[in-house]
């Protein structure tokens, strides 16, 4: 057995402490599932850094002065709802009781929108990380907007707790190497070194020195080789607070499950219960006299509250120097109050162009954005090193780069997964609506921060091109087969595959529009023809998903339905078919997700049912069309990878023609 878990702490600190650590034994305990043992190792730096130094008000939340927490570690989500308990959120004893149970506001990872103080979703490892470079970026660019010499009115700081586990994950390279060429110096990272992971210690796998690896990323990093040092810790932080040029690391080595006598310093302490024997012996090691669960000593909880105080100081202070501000840079004060809130300019729809002609949808979408940049200034965003590709350069507005934050263009270079938590960051602080481009292939790179933008409901536009085998050449490895069904069975987002300039203006405005989550725009290398005369009828039939693009010349005997590319192939079949007297409707389908929200009557006005003859037409996987077409329909799709070969050869030899579709109409008529 260990010896007794003694220190050097004064008594009421150590208290503060071990109440954190009793109350994280005791929710996974009683919920039966859980990660003790990083809330336990991690205790002390977590008492000293909200207690100290992290600039909250506990009962407001949302108060935009504050410094934002994220806890990239989400498994060691007891530390953060205990922490939130006792510095006084709006989060009870009770609460913590029903950890992971049906219908808490404490999950077994932290949800943004469920619990109050919970700044972002965590639990994947590393994306954390990636939306606290996202946070720090967002706070380093509004404050350069929008501060005047004397009037800094955004000037906190975001704390990031990470675990060996975050720091192994590919995108804490991406994320880390990204924050420190932009020296994010408002950016702190507290690592939790405790050397241990579910499988064994972390030398099963993993020898880095981590402390060099950040250095090399040019950050600061500083060495705290005691996890219960409180005054240690508190000195770190204050030295990365103090440095401004470089985001910081500071290295802490901690215990998993400290105090735990059998437990301690092993992968037992990680990812299950103590067990109720252990429990109790890793109290009675810590001096902790309460044997019953969920105890909150009144002297504990009193010198915890303080934040209360201490919280609603500093907002006060904060208002004042926003009001004085306001005196001093009216204009300023109102658009960024105004950004804040989440508003967009007014009259910035006037501002979207009319688009008209064959071109792909890549190049449109890269004119409504240059339309719409002076309008709104919120829109922040570049691409994975493709932005002459993708489109998504903004004139005349200034590039983010060091010693200049105020630009509007972001290079995140050939890093696509830090580029979609970053984007998740930036919307998560707000004042901001960030997009991102890349190929349609490398959404994959992406999915894990596109998913939780979607489960957070985050304002997120992705613009993804290259979107099928019509990018040609490049071959099977960059022409995306699956993707469009992948992202499809997200749940929360929208995915848009726009068939002409007219539909691609239109999906910009559904996309900014759009506030219950993010929204993924789909478009095209090659040109496509005109379908909309100058934009007729393109307005309305995005917004709800899906319309009738063509109406057949009599009660229609087919419809047949497309997306993008591919509804100018409908429009062709169509063409064919009715010089052969059968009276053929097309349906443009943008996006699945609005049509599939809209009314039953609609739905049915526009694919009705006694239609038996359905044909849908993708240059992609057929998965997401059976809803669509029903048992009796047919899909013409691809089942298969790509080739290289100039696109209009591909689309042939795979017979994603006019004349295949109306072959199949015609095989559906003839049953």
């Amino acid at each position: 057995m260990r010896q007794a878990a003694v220190s050097s702490m004064p008594a009421l600190d150590q208290l503060c402490v071990n109440t954190l650590r009793a109350l994280a034994m005791d929710a996974v305990q009683r919920a039966e599932s859980g990660h003790p043992g990083a809330p336990m190792g991690m205790a002390p730096m977590a008492y000293v850094l909200w207690t100290r130094h992290l600039r909250h008000n506990p009962v407001n939340p949302q108060w935009a002065g504050r410094d934002r927490f994220v806890l990239s570690a989400g498994h060691a989500s007891m530390l953060l709802y205990g922490l939130l308990h006792l510095s006084g959120y709006d989060v009870s004893l009770d609460d913590l009781k029903q950890f992971r149970q049906w219908g808490s506001i404490t999950p077994g990872h932290p949800e943004r929108g469920l619990t109050p103080g919970v700044e972002t979703t965590t639990g994947p490892l590393g994306q954390g990380f990636g939306n606290a470079v996202g946070l720090a970026l967002a706070q380093a660019h509004l404050a350069a907007v929008y501060g005047r010499p004397g009037h800094e009115v955004l000037d906190h700081h975001t704390y990031v707790v990470v675990s060996d586990g975050d720091l192994m994950e590919g995108i804490s390279h991406e994320a880390a190497s990204l924050a420190g060429h932009l020296r994010l110096g408002r950016l702190i990272a507290l690592y939790d070194d405790n050397r241990v992971t579910i499988d064994g210690p972390t030398a099963l796998a993993w020898s880095d020195d981590v402390g060099r690896r950040f250095e090399a990323y040019g950050w600061h990093v500083i060495a705290v080789e005691d996890g219960n040092d409180l005054e240690a810790i508190d000195r770190a932080i204050t030295d990365a607070k103090a440095v401004t040029n470089r985001p910081s690391l500071l290295r802490v080595r901690t215990h998993i499950g400290f105090g735990s006598p059998n437990k301690q310093d092993s992968a037992a302490a990680h990812g299950a219960p103590l067990g109720d024997d252990e429990v109790r012996l890793t109290k009675e090691n810590l001096d902790w006299p309460y044997p019953e669960p969920f105890t909150v000593p009144d002297e504990a909880l009193a010198a915890w509250r303080r934040c209360v105080e201490r919280g609603a100081e500093l907002e006060a202070v904060w208002v004042r120097a926003f009001d004085a501000y306001a005196t001093g840079f009216p204009a300023e004060a109102v658009e960024f109050a105004r950004r804040l809130r989440g508003s967009l300019p007014d009259g910035w729809e006037s501002h979207l162009p009319e688009l008209s002609g064959a071109m792909a949808t890549r190049q449109a979408s890269g004119k409504v954005l240059q339309a719409l940049a002076p309008a709104i200034p919120e829109l922040l965003g570049g691409s994975a090193d493709l932005a002459g590709s993708n489109n998504t350069a903004l004139k005349g507005v200034g590039d983010i780069g060091p010693g200049n934050m105020g630009g509007r263009n972001i290079f995140y270079g050939v890093r696509e997964h830090a580029m979609g938590a970053v984007m998740n960051g930036l919307a998560l602080h707000g004042g901001i609506v960030p997009f991102g481009g890349t190929f349609l292939v490398f959404s994959d790179y992406m999915r894990p921060a596109i998913r939780l933008a979607a489960l957070m409901h985050r304002k997120v536009v992705y613009v993804f091109t290259h979107d099928s085998i019509g990018l040609g050449e490049d071959g099977p490895t960059h022409q995306p087969v699956e993707m469009l069904a992948a992202l499809r069975a997200i749940p929360n987002l929208l995915v848009i595959r726009p068939a002409d300039a007219a539909e691609t203006v239109e999906a910009w405005r559904v996309a900014l529009r759009h506030e219950r989550g993010p929204v993924a725009l789909v478009l095209t290398r090659q040109n496509v023809p005109d379908l909309h005369a100058g934009g007729a009828g393109a307005a309305a039939g995005v917004a709800q998903g899906a319309y009738v693009l063509r109406e057949a010349f009599a009660e229609p005997r087919a419809v047949v339905v497309a997306s993008g590319s591919e509804v100018s192939i409908a429009v062709e079949a169509a063409d064919r078919l009715e010089r052969e007297g059968v009276a053929t409707r097309v349906v443009s389908m943008p996006c699945m997700e609005l049509f599939a929200s809209r009314p039953a009557a609609y739905r049915e006005a526009v694919l009705p049912r006694a239609v038996a003859a359905r044909v849908a037409v993708e240059a992609a996987h057929p998965q997401s069309w059976y809803r669509w077409v029903g048992e009796d329909g047919a899909i013409v799709g691809i089942e298969r990878f790509g080739a290289s070969a100039p696109y209009e050869t591909i689309y042939a030899e795979y017979g994603i023609t006019a004349a295949r579709v109306a072959t199949e109409v015609r095989r559906l008529l003839a049953r």
